[in-house]
C-alpha cells in the first residue's frame, strides 16, 4: 500500500478542512470570545473531531432531531464535542443542537422549518438591541 491525499500528517489533513468548512466548523477558537462575526450574538462554540476546528452552536436550544432537516443536526458526544449527523436517520426521541448559521439573521437565508424562521427572528430582534441605543441614551453636553 502506498501513501495517499488522506495520510497527510499536520494539524489538518486536507480533507478535515473542507469538510469541516462544508459543515459550518468555521468558529474561531479560544481565547477568541465566543460571538457571532456577523451578528455579534453570544454562542455556544464546541470542538468538533475535526482536528482544530470548532462551531458555533445555538446556545439552550435543544430539540428534537426530527424536527430538524439532515445535514443540520448535531450532537455532542460524551468528550464535548460537536458532531454533525448528515443524513442519518435521528432515533426516535433523539435530540439535537442546532448550528447558529441556521438562525443567524445576518446570513443568507434558507428554505427551513417555520420554526426555524422563528428561531433566526428571535435573533434579529436579540441582535438589534446589541446596536440600538435608545436616542434618550445620548452623551452628557460638554462644557
Amino acid at each position: 500500500m502506498g501513501d495517499n491525499e488522506n495520510s497527510a500528517t499536520g494539524p489538518d489533513r486536507p480533507d478535515d478542512a473542507s469538510q469541516a468548512a462544508l459543515e459550518g466548523a468555521t468558529a474561531p477558537p479560544p481565547p477568541a470570545p465566543p460571538e457571532c462575526p456577523h451578528c455579534g450574538l453570544t454562542l455556544d462554540r464546541r470542538p468538533t473531531h475535526y482536528d482544530g476546528h470548532w462551531v458555533f452552536l445555538e446556545p439552550g436550544v435543544v430539540v428534537a432531531a426530527h424536527t430538524v432537516p439532515p445535514r443540520r443536526r448535531w450532537i455532542l458526544t460524551p468528550d464535548g464535542r460537536a458532531m454533525n449527523l448528515w443524513d442519518a436517520e435521528p432515533l426516535p426521541g433523539a435530540h439535537c443542537r442546532i448550528a447558529h448559521r441556521a438562525v443567524c439573521p445576518c446570513l443568507a437565508r434558507e428554505d427551513a422549518p417555520s420554526w426555524i424562521t422563528a428561531l433566526r427572528r428571535r435573533n434579529d430582534h436579540r441582535a438589534q438591541r446589541l446596536f440600538d441605543v435608545p436616542d434618550t441614551w445620548g452623551l452628557p453636553d460638554a462644557g
